[in-house]
């Protein structure tokens, strides 16, 4: 049996301000992967890129992207469906990119984490975007307008890989409507892989956590972070969506 691959899928400047969002599409084409049987897809996590007049962008200059375990054969397949769809899906006016990597087949995944990480902090240009893309051996292609968007994809793919960056798309939902959770118990949700101050504690299983907002969670040391806090009672709750906007 051939043995399994590990993709990873991101994309960006897809959408405007009145148009379904990149986190959107980015959800479509990881349920496609699933209902072709193509292969099986993680959560997906949005990595805010910089933020400045002279970088152009659509709606909020973030990049989606997910991880995908595949059939080798399957990659060709998830590439040319991935890029029509975006072709036919981005909203007027926007400039989307596709990026996709065979993480084993990384040449210089450092050279990648930088390049995500300056992307948060500088303007950057499509030539470098696709020398590091010649580099790594990855998929980077342009669908419609300017192709601006190969730029955030590819970020999103080095973010995803640095393992310090990154918000997980949606709200985590659970099966009861109480507001307060064991750590224990918030861990069982397959999103939170733990539960952690910012300063990095980990918190003990059996300590009460309230939610008392939209509970997000966060990318953390390639893990997904439930983040809490003491509030002025002493009682632990999720962090604020205020507070996790920097993440």
């Amino acid at each position: 049996m051939e043995k399994m691959m590990k993709i990873l899928v991101s994309i960006d400047d897809t959408d405007n301000l009145e148009s379904c969002g990149t986190g959107e599409l980015a959800a479509q084409i990881s349920q496609t992967i699933e209902e072709e049987g193509w292969g099986h897809c993680s959560y997906i996590t949005r990595h805010q890129l910089l933020v400045h007049p002279d970088v152009p962008y659509t709606s909020h200059n973030s990049a989606m992207c997910f991880e995908a375990t595949i059939e080798p054969e399957n990659l060709g397949a998830i590439i040319d469906w991935s890029s029509q769809f975006l072709a036919n899906n981005s909203a007027e006016g926007s400039d989307p990119g596709l990026c996709v990597a065979v993480v084993d087949a990384l040449a210089d995944i450092e050279s990648l984490i930088a390049y995500g990480q300056s992307a948060k902090l500088e303007v950057l240009n499509k030539a470098l975007a696709y020398q590091r893309a010649v580099e790594n051996g990855l998929h980077l292609s342009e669908h419609g307008g300017t192709g601006q968007g190969v730029i955030g994809a590819l970020a999103g793919i080095g973010l995803r890989l640095g393992g310090m960056d990154g918000r997980l798309k949606g709200k985590v939902a659970f099966s009861d409507d109480r507001v307060t959770f064991t750590a224990e118990e918030l861990k069982d949700h397959p999103w939170i892989d733990a539960v952690e101050t910012e300063e990095g504690d980990v918190v003990a299983d059996a300590t009460e956590v309230m939610l008392v907002d939209k509970v997000k969670v966060v990318r953390l040391r390639h893990h997904a972070v439930l983040l809490v806090e003491q509030n002025e009672q002493g009682q632990w709750q999720v962090l604020s969506r205020q507070k996790l906007k920097k993440y």
